[in-house]
């Protein structure tokens, strides 16, 4: 296990950035509630990702970091593919359920995996990448919150459509 004095801030800043309350305002999770699958699905622009397709690509990029902290095999995201995931057009209510509940996941997981990091390695450099675990934590959390913005854009752009 951890050395929880060292882990518990990088969970607080996952999680601050994910899921819980904070001084900066909107989270990832936050930013997506009561958002319907139809506004979900909108897109500013043709080509332009929309919030439905940035949800699956932060579950995605959740993913990646676990798979580095954990030596996860690649490959093992339950969507085929990487990056950015094409979501339907005129999606259905379910199939937005099940995205957001990918995200969840993600995050549970990602979160166990940190929990998990001896302290003692969070400097040290990742096989195959030039990344701290640190940097791998901290910029996941950087992450979420880059999107968090991006769907409030996202939802003040599709408002009325």
């Amino acid at each position: 296990m951890a050395d929880t004095r060292a882990i518990a801030p990088l969970l607080a800043i996952i999680d601050q950035a994910y899921n819980r309350r904070s001084w900066h305002g909107t989270n990832l999770r936050g930013s997506i509630r009561a958002v319907s699958a139809r506004q979900a699905a909108l897109r500013p622009a043709p080509a332009r990702h929309n919030i439905w397709e940035i949800v699956v690509h932060a579950a995605y990029w959740k993913y990646a970091v676990w798979r580095r902290l954990t030596g996860g095999s690649r490959g093992s995201f339950p969507l085929k593919g990487s990056n950015w995931f094409r979501r339907p057009d005129d999606p259905g209510d379910t199939a937005w359920r099940a995205d957001i509940d990918l995200l969840e996941e993600t995050h549970r997981s990602l979160r166990a995996a940190v929990a998990d990091v001896p302290a003692r390695d969070l400097m040290r450099r990742l096989t195959g990448g030039g990344e701290t675990r640190f940097a791998l934590i901290t910029g996941i959390a950087a992450h979420d919150l880059y999107h968090a913005g991006q769907v409030q854009l996202l939802k003040k752009l599709t408002d009325g459509r």
